[in-house]
């Protein structure tokens, strides 16, 4: 039962520790323009963020995946529009973002 109780803790302080700050992602993103091509819920020019979660969820290397993509922009994932390149944002800034989408992008 302790090491019950102390695994339990510790998960929870993982969880904790990658908890994603919606408030923070989404301003990152109204801030350098994300939102005028995307929706949390709704394909807009570009796909819904939850689409996008849904499409790499369980992919085990889908933040360096779409961090590299948000970065350096491309094309042809997501249909003709390209995505482009965001090199101006941090990285630290742009792992936030991208997090927040892999979270399904709940609201702040």
């Amino acid at each position: 039962m302790k090491q019950f109780v102390i695994a339990a803790a510790l998960l929870g302080a993982a969880a904790s520790a990658h908890a994603v700050d919606a408030a923070k992602a989404q301003d990152i993103a109204n801030k350098n323009a994300c939102m005028g091509c995307h929706q949390i819920d709704k394909k807009l020019v570009g796909p819904a963020y939850k689409d996008v979660a849904a499409k790499y969820k369980g992919d085990k290397n889908a933040l360096a995946t779409l961090t590299a993509k948000v970065k350096n922009g491309g094309s042809g994932v997501w249909g003709p529009v390209p995505m482009p390149a965001n090199s101006g944002v941090s990285d630290a800034d742009l792992k936030t973002v991208v997090e927040w989408v892999l979270a399904g992008a709940p609201a702040k």
